[in-house]
């Protein structure tokens, strides 16, 4: 097997690995409990916090009850400091393993492919706005556009800048409600106190907004890219 064949061998394989820890084991209820062990902590536990939100973020594991426990351990403003530097450390590990590993690979297997090439071509004369416009509409799974950005053109510092941007209102947003959770086992439930959502109403209806926005202005750009 090609030293080239056999790296992305290992990669499908840790990628099946992940899955499997994903749907296997209880990574929900591993999260809650860490969040749990930091609140105790407190403060002193904010580097450790860090560092496993970005380890997290780089396995694909999910995050969302991460990023709710920093609002929660922390409150919002500190919360939202602690997950921003974390979240941008995290993307940029993921698209660095990828345009080292798997960038060339991924090219030559994407030739002809409509959709990846206007794509790529979009991001090449436009790489800052396209990649902002994706980071802004969660229709794209954090952990995955991390590493399928490593993919195109865009260059390092437009990546890490348009990503810090465009993930701040979504970052805003859950660390905001995470902090009015009064119970750690409340981060991983679909329903909380009439607080917890009406206070952050406004904050989701502003991400929904932003949403459309993207959304609409990310098809214009693909549109252009394929004329």
């Amino acid at each position: 097997m090609s030293t080239p064949a056999r790296k992305i061998a290992i990669g499908l394989a840790l990628v099946a690995a992940l899955v499997v820890i994903v749907v296997v084991l209880p990574a929900r209820q591993w999260a809650i409990a860490f969040v749990e062990w930091v609140r105790v902590k407190g403060a002193a536990a904010a580097v450790v916090f860090a560092v496993t939100y970005i380890v997290a973020a780089v396995l694909l594991l999910p995050g969302s009850v991460l990023t709710l426990g920093a609002g929660y351990v922390y409150g919002a403003v500190w919360g939202t400091l602690i997950v921003v530097p974390a979240s941008i450390a995290a993307a940029l590990i993921s698209f660095l393993t990828t345009r080292r590993v798997g960038r060339a690979w991924v090219a030559n297997r994407a030739a002809g492919n409509q959709k990846f090439e206007a794509l790529d071509r979009a991001i090449e004369h436009a790489g800052f706005k396209i990649t902002l416009l994706v980071r802004l509409s969660p229709i794209f799974p954090f952990g995955v556009l991390n590493y399928a950005l490593g993919l195109t053109t865009v260059t390092v510092r437009d990546y890490v800048l348009a990503s810090a941007l465009g993930m701040l209102p979504g970052t805003i947003a859950y660390v905001y409600l995470g902090s009015l959770v009064t119970s750690a086992t409340d981060l991983g439930h679909s329903s909380a106190s009439w607080l917890y959502w009406v206070g952050g109403g406004l904050t989701v209806a502003a991400s929904v907004a932003i949403t459309l926005i993207a959304r609409n202005a990310l098809k214009r750009e693909l549109r252009g890219a394929q004329s």
